[in-house]
């Protein structure tokens, strides 16, 4: 990997882990059409993806501070409700990564046309899930619903976006558009989702990162990349992260998702085509 592959390939996480596009989808996209050997790919996905954490955990440092101060007060406040909703929607996912990695990984590989199958799957979702949302809002049941639940979302709705975000290991499902999509045709208000939907994803990515050093460890050592590669690779995805987070935020309460729908499926045609 030469250093301008990893700092192209740094960018392409860093602004495809917030977008609803899929991020793994991406990265194995531009490894092909960059031509970059497998060889040492593994330590720079977990460097970019560590990268991204970085860039979340800065844009929404705030309400995470926020969040934690309420947490220590040691009363069930609404900070402590958040925070037990966080952490339901995070077990579908962490039973996924526990017990069935190798099976996902083995059925899904990094395959082209698999990632083309998923962002077909991830263009009707986006879909279907704008024009629910529009549908809730003109009925005026996305409002009802988040009125009645504190922090504007239930229990039983933080599952199922939890359900959506352990569906997302499939390559070319796209992690934030899964949770967002599952969040909106639940009936839960966009400016909800648009932090509930990040915030659901650091715990996960990090763990997911952690388990796959320890897997690399624990099996043959990986051909390493030089650190400078690394860090050029870091420092491309905490940037764009750091931009694609702050406009995805925007994108998610008011823009429509639809487009990226049509991109999602343009890419995917591209890659039935070409592959």
């Amino acid at each position: 990997m030469e250093w301008w592959q990893a700092l192209i390939l740094g960018i392409v996480q860093g602004l495809t882990e917030f977008l609803p596009v899929s991020s793994s989808g991406h990265l194995l996209i531009f490894r092909e059409l960059l031509g970059v050997d497998a060889e040492g790919f593994l330590d720079f996905t977990v460097t970019v993806h560590f990268a991204t954490v970085m860039s979340t955990v800065i844009v929404f440092w705030s309400a995470i501070w926020r969040i934690l101060k309420g947490l220590f007060r040691f009363r069930y406040n609404d900070e402590t409700d958040y925070v037990c909703k966080l952490i339901v929607s995070m077990v579908p996912v962490a039973v996924v990564g526990l017990f069935f990695k190798d099976n996902v990984e083995g059925l899904f590989g990094d395959n082209l046309f698999v990632v083309g199958i998923f962002l077909t799957v991830t263009a009707l979702l986006l879909f279907f899930s704008d024009n629910a949302g529009r549908l809730f809002r003109k009925s005026g049941t996305a409002g009802a619903s988040c009125g009645i639940h504190r922090n504007g979302i239930s229990f039983f709705q933080a599952v199922l976006v939890g359900l959506g975000q352990s569906c997302a290991v499939a390559p070319g499902l796209s992690r934030s558009g899964t949770t967002i999509a599952t969040g909106l045709l639940c009936g839960v208000r966009r400016d909800v989702m648009a932090q509930f939907s990040f915030l659901m994803v650091l715990v996960p990515i990090v763990g997911e990162q952690f388990l796959t050093i320890l897997d690399s460890v624990g099996g043959e050592v990986a051909v390493s990349l030089p650190f400078s590669n690394l860090l050029l690779g870091f420092a491309g995805a905490f940037i764009a992260g750091l931009v694609s987070c702050r406009a995805m935020i925007t994108i998610v309460k008011k823009a429509k998702l639809t487009y990226f729908a049509i991109y999602c499926l343009v890419a995917a045609l591209l890659i039935f085509m070409f592959t």
